[in-house]
């Protein structure tokens, strides 16, 4: 009893040493760790498996794992409840993966139109999606933009109802990571990224992952905006940097944190996981956020309206 005891405690526990200290022993790990929520809900089943053939010392080091897998994941599913003077105006943000520009143009339309974004950021968006985008109307509602569309899973784009002047291309891989700042009526300039690294899907596709998501701005200085598939949730250890960085995680601090936006129903036989995101600098309040339905691609969008603190003069 005791060997099966062990044999249930420590695979958990050796699950959130690895969470914890952020290490990759295997290449597998970057897509495994994604799934940290439901091995923390499991985690309670050695636990009581433990308790209930009283091996204490197991039993114990089962108690431990749960907590440490379950203080880093619950805090999702709770606002966080800061809210930071922001009475300088708003920003409401949409952000889409196309899934190789075939994400269904009139739904798309329809959440533009219903949600009203000051910007939308696509990723995988190829130039035939966006001669159907601007046919229906987008560029109406949002004239101002950054190109980087390409066929293939590689292009981006940023859409904005206000003037954007385009920043460097983050490209890594052939991943395009638009970037653009904004001259918001507010007076404010903000920089939004369209983020999509690399899929880490393989092992030579690690790196190129993990270079993206380096790449990515650090907050600080000027506001900043980071939207879009970001290919990794709050449990990589390279987002939690970001996020130290001086961001923070629209869903996670409106309570949204465990919503899945990846896959949508039918596309992959595995649970849903979280990496679209929005994060804003922490200077921002975040309003709202959502996750929407969007037909014909495996990613679900994901919506936000923050606040921005008042303007002041340099």
């Amino acid at each position: 009893m005791s060997l099966l005891v062990w044999s249930a405690v420590l695979p958990f526990a050796a699950w959130a040493v690895l969470r914890a200290g952020g290490w990759t022993p295997v290449w597998q790990w970057v897509a495994l760790v994604a799934f940290t929520p439901y091995v923390a809900a499991a985690s309670a089943i050695p636990l009581l498996l433990a308790l209930g053939l009283r091996r204490w010392t197991a039993a114990a080091l089962a108690l431990v794992t749960s907590a440490v897998l379950a203080t880093a994941v619950l805090p999702r599913h709770f606002g966080d409840g800061d809210r930071p003077a922001a009475d300088g105006g708003r920003l409401r943000v949409l952000a889409a993966n196309l899934a190789v520009g075939a994400g269904d143009t009139d739904v798309l339309m329809k959440l533009v139109r219903s949600l009203d974004p000051d910007v939308l950021a696509l990723q995988e968006i190829t130039p035939a999606a966006r001669e159907r985008l601007e046919g229906a109307g987008l560029r109406e509602r949002m004239p101002h933009v950054v190109d980087r569309a390409v066929d293939g899973v590689w292009g981006s784009g940023i859409y904005s109802k206000h003037p954007i002047a385009e920043r460097p291309l983050i490209e890594l891989g052939r991943f395009r990571q638009a970037r653009g700042v904004i001259e918001h009526p507010s007076g404010h300039e903000i920089e939004v990224v369209s983020v999509h690294p690399c899929a880490p899907r393989y092992g030579d596709r690690v790196p190129c992952w993990e270079q993206g998501l380096r790449a990515l701005p650090r907050a600080g200085g000027q506001l900043r905006v980071l939207a879009g598939d970001f290919n990794a949730t709050l449990d990589h250890r390279l987002v939690r940097d970001l996020l130290d960085s001086g961001y923070r995680d629209a869903a996670d601090a409106t309570g949204h944190g465990l919503t899945a936006t990846w896959p949508q129903q039918g596309w992959e036989p595995v649970p849903g996981v979280t990496i679209d995101h929005i994060f804003a600098d922490s200077r921002m309040a975040i309003r709202t956020f959502g996750v929407h339905h969007l037909p014909d691609t495996d990613h679900r969008p994901v919506f936000s309206e923050l606040g921005l603190p008042r303007f002041t003069k340099r």
